[in-house]
């Protein structure tokens, strides 16, 4: 039987992915104070990317001796320069379970030709990390932003470890703790956890990295927007604000009033508690009800940012065909907006759950999820 519509409704109900939701105070006049019409090498400019450097170092808790630079095409490019830089030096492990870690495996063996050791594990589960090799380099995705799933820990990775250790964060930056003395390439982008502006990337560099770079030169030619050392040097200059190219200031403006905010809800801290009370909301549903369960299978493996869900009811006669139809229904309520599962994951919802997002609209979404449920499995009929 169809149940009656809720009566609450999310105050915001952007629960995208990525770009992600605003901070809960935001409004454009806060960003009357970029430079706009000013060269980003200006001594304005270079102040203000140098306090998106350093701001991200504060909150993050990153090291003092590690380098931080604003690099383009977002958290793909970040990771794109860092694979095409670092590696071929020594033996490659890949692992990968969604479909952003399957893309870097697919740039490394197919596009670098690297003989790399590929390790994959099915939507909803992860690799054995305890296989990994530490003499090799590694690279891998924290949180699955399109499986929910996510790294427990850095336990697996050793402090003494031979190789280098490559990690996309981008969902896991800014909603999860980070152990920076075990990576060594971290990259993320501001849109996702911050609700920043999209387009620019944040490449961290620890400085076993930094000693790689200025060591190693790839077989490969590097094209100019991905060259991170000159003469065998690192170029500093990238890490204090002297971009590869042109950024956006109206973005990186963004992207401070961003970092304010997340000071105000107390850093980090703050963050990932906001994050995991938005998570747990979910994950209290679909423990309460029967028809929906967590993609991830392992709880301790599950995402506090990209919380994926799959229908489980057998009445359903097309999951994939279902669940567009759910997130439809609720998108034309205008109660949640962009929470299709991504085109390469198994059929069902994803919701983010970031920091940014309110925990009150995730509660008040709910319940409008369960509507639009009931309504879809009458409308098959």
């Amino acid at each position: 039987m169809a149940i009656a519509q809720p009566a609450s409704r999310p105050a915001n109900p952007r629960f995208s992915s990525g770009p992600c939701a605003k901070p809960p105070t935001y409004d454009l006049s806060k960003l009357a104070g970029a430079p706009l019409g000013r060269s980003h090498r200006a001594a304005v400019g270079k102040e203000k990317l140098l306090a998106a450097i350093e701001g991200t170092r504060e909150v993050l808790g990153i090291p003092a001796d590690y380098k931080i630079g604003i690099v383009p095409a977002s958290d793909t490019g970040a990771v794109e320069m860092a694979m095409w830089n670092l590696l071929g030096e020594r033996k490659v492990e890949m692992l990968a379970w969604e479909s952003f870690g399957a893309g870097w495996v697919t740039d490394v063996v197919k596009q670098l030709k690297i003989d790399a050791e590929v390790k994959t594990a099915d939507y909803g589960d992860i690799v054995d990390l305890a296989t990994v090799d530490p003499d090799n380099d590694v690279v891998f995705t924290w949180n699955g932003t399109t499986s929910g799933v996510r790294v427990p820990n850095g336990d697996w990775i050793n402090n003494d470890r031979e190789g280098l250790t490559i990690c996309d964060a981008t969902s896991a930056a800014f909603a999860q703790e980070l152990p920076w003395q075990k990576l060594d390439v971290t990259t993320f982008s501001w849109q996702k956890v911050l609700g920043g502006e999209a387009a620019h990337g944040v490449i961290v560099l620890s400085p076993r990295a930094v000693e790689r770079l200025e060591s190693y030169t790839p077989a490969w030619p590097l094209p100019k927007i991905f060259r991170l050392t000159k003469g065998g040097k690192l170029i500093d200059g990238i890490f204090t604000g002297a971009t590869i190219n042109t950024p956006s200031m109206l973005a990186v403006e963004d992207y401070l009033f961003a970092l304010d905010w997340a000071r105000s809800v107390g850093g980090l801290e703050g963050l990932i508690g906001r994050a995991n009370a938005n998570a747990n909301a979910i994950h209290a549903f679909a423990y309460a009800n029967d028809w929906i369960e967590n993609l991830a299978n392992d709880p301790a493996t599950r995402s506090n940012t990209s919380v994926c869900l799959k229908f489980t009811d057998k009445r359903i006669k097309d999951g994939a065909s279902f669940a567009k139809a759910v997130a439809k229904r609720l998108e034309a309520e205008g109660i949640a907006y962009d929470i299709g599962a991504y085109r390469d994951a198994p059929a069902g919802l994803r919701i983010w759950c970031g920091g940014t997002v309110q925990t009150a609209d995730i509660e008040a979404m709910l319940p409008w999820l369960a509507w639009a449920f009931e309504a879809e499995i009458a409308a098959q009929g």
